[in-house]
């Protein structure tokens, strides 16, 4: 079950459309990562698994966590309250599965929405829709100085 706060801004209308505007930094587009969806309630982002593997062609551990971190630090921005911006403070993933050709997805929900921190879960599904990785990031909302 979501918890929101009611201090947390409300989303643009087009979302999307933002993020795609704004871009979502050098490594996402370096790895490929193209958000599909990005509303307040979740965020979906693919990342192709040609250019991201490991030694031995499974997609890098690591990779799961650029994904699920650009995911769940993009949607605690776009849904910051007036004045601030999230940064992370913790992110953890279990591997339970492997891609090895095609693209994963990313589907990031809030799991809290408060006034000082927002915590996501990010499922990375391979294109079979096995579930391959579970990470969960932790962002601490900011005051911007004026």
């Amino acid at each position: 079950m979501t918890q929101h706060d009611t201090s947390a801004a409300q989303a643009p209308a087009d979302a999307l459309g933002y993020i795609r505007s704004r871009g979502s930094g050098a490594l996402a587009e370096r790895m490929g990562i193209e958000f599909t969806e990005f509303t307040a309630e979740r965020a979906v982002a693919t990342m192709p698994v040609e250019g991201n593997t490991q030694p031995i062609g499974l997609l890098h551990g690591g990779a799961y966590v650029v994904l699920g971190e650009t995911l769940g630090s993009m949607h605690a921005n776009l849904v910051a309250p007036d004045g601030h911006v999230a940064v992370g403070l913790d992110i953890n993933a279990t591997h339970t599965g492997s891609a090895v050709s095609g693209t994963v997805t990313g589907v990031c929900t809030p799991i809290k929405l408060g006034r000082s921190v927002a915590v996501h879960e990010i499922v990375v599904s391979n294109d079979q829709g096995m579930r391959c990785s579970t990470i969960r990031i932790t962002n601490f909302y900011k005051h911007i100085s004026q």
